[in-house]
């Protein structure tokens, strides 16, 4: 479940607002429908990394992977997919370092809640 609504969310949202719009959507769900630490971490990771390879392939293949070569010679990288995967695993960390951050964030917020008053 929250890999669907973080994979299509982020897929829509990142049409019209900038790229850390994952950052939002990650916390955001994970810290309403994450059940566990490690699904709050793993699901967005794995989401962000398939969508931005997924795009990034959809925009390269057409163009014969022209930019993402001269990117990856620029990177003293001889083979661009090695490009593609580091642009991949940065969105993916930061969309699962954001996840485990809203879930944790919830958990704090529902333990204040929880917690006997002092008069």
């Amino acid at each position: 479940m929250v890999f669907l609504v973080i994979i299509i969310a982020c897929l829509l949202l990142q049409m019209v607002f900038p790229w850390w719009v994952i950052v939002i959507v990650a916390f955001a769900t994970c810290g309403i429908i994450g059940k566990t630490g490690k699904i709050s971490f793993w699901q967005p990771f794995i989401a962000i990394f398939l969508l931005w390879i997924g795009m990034a392939l959809f925009k390269s293949i057409p163009n014969h992977h022209l930019l993402a070569t001269r990117v990856a010679e620029m990177l003293s990288v001889k083979f661009w997919p090695i490009v593609l995967f580091v642009t991949g695993l940065v969105g993916a960390l930061v969309a699962g370092i954001c996840g485990y951050c809203g879930y944790q964030f919830r958990k704090a917020i529902i333990s204040l809640k929880t917690k006997p008053q002092k008069v």
